[in-house]
């Protein structure tokens, strides 16, 4: 982590969470596929260069809720979602919002690795190519060599940056597909379980990298391991049968949470 991310870290640690300024906005959000009820009026702040995570037994609505925050669920025939999500106070559900720009601007990072089958560097110039953020080859690659460095990946790849990203470990490919969501510049940066398909040295990898780059974005992540939760979040929220059950500041819910169900779960007791 360079000199200027550890005193952005620092700035924000200093700050109790409750003036920490609100980066996203959740009210009232409810999601239907079809007749199916999976989201009940949840109401969920997002606070800026935060981790916050998203917890509670799998079908809960955990990722139905982190894929309506950049409108991935607009790609499900028949779902709709209700409430009102905002991103620095604009709704991103606005019959006026370029949803292309909206994910440019809140990016993604699936459960399973996904880099594309093109060479490492086209994986990360890619978006920057669509979104018009470079013109020049020597733009081009300082945006695939920040992404790569910020994403911890440069030294291991930077002798194969024209090789295929889907020759790297997993590991490495969801390090690949964290950079490449960085090459667009985004404030928001969702993980949907990063880590459920990677070796513990990878995923402690992952995790040391979600510390840094809370500096300088917004993290939405969902996870099954309750160890994880704690490790890398500063704010953890409870789902559970569609409800939002608590959300509070990780320390309190993991030692004290408000709700029995919260208890529970974290206990082993379902889930």
């Amino acid at each position: 982590m360079n000199m200027l991310s550890e005193v952005a870290v620092e700035k924000v640690l200093e700050k109790p969470m409750n003036i920490v300024p609100l980066k996203m906005v959740g009210k009232d959000v409810s999601v239907y596929y079809g007749d199916k009820r999976a989201l009940y009026d949840v109401n969920l702040d997002v606070r800026e260069n935060t981790v916050t995570a998203l917890i509670g037994p799998s079908g809960c609505g955990k990722s139905t809720f982190l894929r309506s925050l950049n409108r991935m669920n607009d790609t499900i025939e028949g779902c709709k979602v209700t409430g009102r999500i905002a991103l620095d106070g604009d709704d991103i559900y606005d019959p006026s919002i370029d949803v292309v720009e909206l994910r440019a601007r809140v990016g993604m990072v699936f459960q399973k690795p996904n880099p594309f089958p093109k060479s490492i560097y086209e994986n990360i110039a890619y978006g920057p190519k669509i979104h018009g953020l470079a013109r020049s080859k020597a733009d081009f690659d300082q945006i695939v060599e920040a992404s790569l460095q910020r994403a911890g990946l440069w030294n291991e790849v930077k002798d194969r940056l024209h090789e295929g990203g889907t020759g790297l470990s997993g590991g490495q490919q969801q390090r690949l597909c964290i950079a490449r969501a960085i090459a667009v510049s985004p404030e928001v940066i969702l993980m949907d379980e990063p880590c459920s398909a990677l070796d513990p040295i990878a995923t402690a990898k992952v995790e040391e990298l979600i510390h840094e780059l809370r500096a300088n974005y917004t993290i939405v992540i969902v996870t099954h391991s309750m160890q994880q939760a704690a490790r890398v979040s500063q704010r953890t929220a409870m789902f559970h049968l569609g409800h939002l059950v608590e959300e509070n500041d990780t320390d309190k819910m993991f030692t004290n949470p408000d709700d029995q169900r919260t208890q529970d779960y974290i206990m082993g007791r379902f889930g």
